[in-house]
């Protein structure tokens, strides 16, 4: 059956994606993971429209022999232009047209949290389209691509490299920037480095020493955190993403408002800045929450779903 077997070779081409770019002895894994990773979505979405509209649909009707483009899968699929996941995928289509022209290493700071966004939308989208579970095949933690601790560097970059390979990273990198800013997770997952102050070497995990005209150490300097960043989750979305979680891993318990705001009263989240920001600037205050939120949440579910409600109605009490 052609829809069973365009879903195995799916299978085959994320794990070749995942397994290149976290290789540390490939140095052309950029361009390895593109090109795989949208085969990989490529074959998923034949699948997908052959169960939706029969196998006529990812054919060219001018040119039956010839199968469409992974964009047109896409303008099928996702209709919506503006759809993140769409934005996303066709930023990495691009990248793989063209790395054979513009192949650089740096590349890797660049496209990092696209790539990120792009292997957790595809597992999601292949437990929605084919109830195919990926964390079978590859383990959740393995999810998770190597990240570069380096940063891009304009003038290194232009010294490093002819006119038109610099001009073309770094106008990418431009162009990027705003766009990840303003999508959600769907589109890029930024990779941050936060450091926090601790007095309790135990709970540290590397050590610097604090002067304020050194160059090597570090400075304390005071950071105004963006709720809308760091606590991003409304209490519908907070919801459907612990739902979505839950699915993922195989777990029969869809949790509603009623059992969220049990979670809240029991752990205390809304008194808990880590968990919640309270909006004070209208008459009524609004509250958003952060992933730590989810974290915590799910991971209690993971504990006993069977007897967790009835755990948080007795300790309420």
């Amino acid at each position: 059956m052609i829809q069973k077997k365009l879903i195995e070779k799916s299978q085959e081409a994320f794990v070749m994606a995942i397994e290149i770019y976290n290789k540390p002895t490939i140095k052309y894994r950029v361009e390895g993971f593109s090109f795989f990773i949208c085969n990989a979505w490529e074959l998923m979405l034949k699948a997908y429209l052959i169960s939706r509209y029969g196998e006529d649909s990812i054919y060219y009707k001018d040119n039956p022999n010839r199968t469409i483009t992974l964009e047109n899968c896409l303008q099928k699929i996702f209709t919506n232009a503006k759809t993140p996941l769409r934005r996303n995928l066709l930023k990495i289509i691009e990248l793989r047209n063209t790395s054979t022209h513009f192949i650089t290493e740096e590349y890797e700071m660049v496209y990092i949290p696209l790539f990120q966004a792009c292997i957790l939308n595809f597992v999601e989208k292949m437990q929605e389209f084919h109830r195919v579970d990926m964390t079978e095949i590859v383990p959740q933690n393995f999810l998770t691509l190597a990240v570069s601790m380096k940063a891009l560097d304009e003038s290194i970059i232009r010294a490093k490299y002819p006119e038109e390979i610099a001009n073309k990273l770094i106008d990418t990198n431009n162009k990027l920037e705003p766009m990840i800013a303003e999508n959600n997770q769907s589109f890029a997952i930024k990779v941050e480095h936060l450091h926090f102050i601790t007095k309790d070497k135990s709970k540290a995990t590397s050590f610097v020493h604090i002067d304020k005209e050194a160059e090597s150490g570090v400075k304390i300097i005071k950071e105004l955190k963006d709720p809308n960043n760091t606590h991003k989750f409304t209490m519908k979305n907070a919801i459907k993403e612990i739902n979505r979680r839950l699915q993922s891993e195989g777990i029969n318990f869809e949790i509603n408002q009623y059992i969220f705001n049990l979670f809240n009263k029991v752990y205390g989240i809304k008194e808990n800045e880590k968990y919640c920001y309270v909006h004070r600037q209208y008459a009524q205050p609004s509250y958003t929450y952060s992933m730590q939120t989810i974290d915590l949440i799910v991971g209690e579910i993971q504990k006993d779903s069977e007897n967790i409600v009835e755990y948080l109605k007795k300790t309420k009490k």
